[in-house]
């Protein structure tokens, strides 16, 4: 019984990570994890002071280029808040 409890309580985390996982773009900057999910969304200045200066910058796009990683497009909204973290070519 207690193995049978145990594999049910498993395999409900993982589908729950995965359920947020795909729910949210996120990306890793040294020891950091942006997330466009955040409660409070994450305003520029954050994305600065953890991942540095991106790779280019369009307007209220800017685009990360992490050896080894996806390149990244993070879109912020007019009120300079993250809205939205994508995977780009």
């Amino acid at each position: 019984m207690t193995k049978a409890i145990h594999l049910s309580l498993a395999t409900a985390l993982a589908t729950l990570l995965v359920a947020t996982t795909a729910q949210a773009g996120s990306m890793r900057c040294g020891s950091h994890i942006i997330s466009d999910d955040q409660r409070h969304g994450i305003g520029r200045y954050e994305v600065l002071k953890r991942c540095g200066e991106p790779t280019e910058r369009a307007g209220d796009t800017w685009i990360y280029d992490q050896p080894g990683k996806a390149r990244r497009a993070l879109s912020f909204g007019p009120d300079g808040t993250l809205r939205d973290i994508s995977t780009t070519r």
